[in-house]
């Protein structure tokens, strides 16, 4: 495996108990106190939404990371593949968490976009690496 991608994978495995960590504390923010914070419906379906995201989006991103080297990619499509897929799990999960924090929300308000930003890099990364796979 390439520097590149080394470097990455050990960045994204700091990072995935973190996501781990965050949603332990938010089901035990839910299930153990009261806080009308976290009794709002829609907040706390965008916040498991958001982790669940997150997690598969990171493992995502280590398994994609493990073809990479392997793939006929110049080395600029390497790097998109390398940054893209990754950046998907912090645009959609972004997006999730940001999009609700006002006390009072009812519909989550424009950050959910960041949503489409992430789901536009998940596919660009993963089109190009499935490319560069069948031509290697």
């Amino acid at each position: 495996m390439s520097d590149d991608v080394l470097r990455i994978a050990g960045i994204l495995l700091i990072l995935v108990p973190t996501v781990a960590f965050g949603g332990e504390t938010i089901l035990r923010m839910v299930y153990l106190t009261d806080d009308p914070y976290l009794r709002n419906p829609l907040r706390r379906r965008m916040w498991t939404a958001g982790h669940a995201h997150a997690g598969v989006l990171l493992i995502l991103s280590l398994v994609a990371l493990l073809y990479v080297d392997a793939a006929a990619l110049s080395g600029g499509l390497r790097a998109i593949v390398r940054s893209a897929i990754p950046a998907s799990a912090i645009f959609v999960p972004a997006a999730f968490f940001l999009s609700v924090l006002p006390r009072d929300t009812e519909r989550p308000n424009g950050v959910i976009y960041l949503a489409y930003v992430g789901f536009a890099a998940l596919t660009l990364g993963l089109v190009v690496l499935g490319v560069g796979l069948l031509r290697a």
